[in-house]
């Protein structure tokens, strides 16, 4: 998971703002982060440091899980995504044009399709990867639609 992170930032990196770390004080933690207005901020073992991106690129942003990807006309807010220990943890916020019963159901059904083990629980979607990566698809009401959150995990 967090591989993929890295190969995003690495075109970005010769347009932003890089701070040098020392890496034997460091140990061999990851950290991105990026908001709706297109501002990503990372720190790795070698480097940490800031680079804006034009503000769509987050919420047109492509996003799948399994083959699954985020539901029509759904945008992304932001993510966060942190490494430590051979674990990954990624969280995602979204918001959808459709009610939350009609986003947790399009979840459901779109994994499924994929043989992805998913199902509701309370006010979410809980389920795991087809590598056994547990997630966690949160959803509730955001004006017209709704708003919710993507909170997955991944062990190396």
């Amino acid at each position: 998971m967090n591989r993929s992170a890295y190969l995003m930032l690495v075109p970005l990196l010769a347009g932003c703002n890089i701070q040098s770390k020392n890496p034997s004080s460091d140990d061999d933690n990851v950290s991105i982060q990026a908001d709706q207005n297109g501002q990503v901020a990372f720190n790795f073992p070698f480097a940490k440091g800031s680079v804006k991106l034009p503000q769509d690129a987050i919420r047109t942003g492509n996003f799948d899980i399994d083959g699954v990807k985020m539901i029509p006309g759904g945008k992304m807010n932001g993510f966060h995504l942190d490494s430590a220990n051979n674990v990954s943890n990624v969280n995602l916020t979204f918001t959808a044009p459709q009610t939350p019963d009609e986003v947790r159901s399009y979840f459901v059904d779109q994994f499924r399709k994929q043989g992805v083990e998913a199902a509701v629980a309370g006010d979410a979607v809980a389920g795991k990867s087809k590598d056994g990566s547990p997630f966690t698809i949160r959803v509730g009401p955001a004006g017209s639609g709704s708003q919710g959150s993507i909170a997955i995990q991944d062990k190396e």
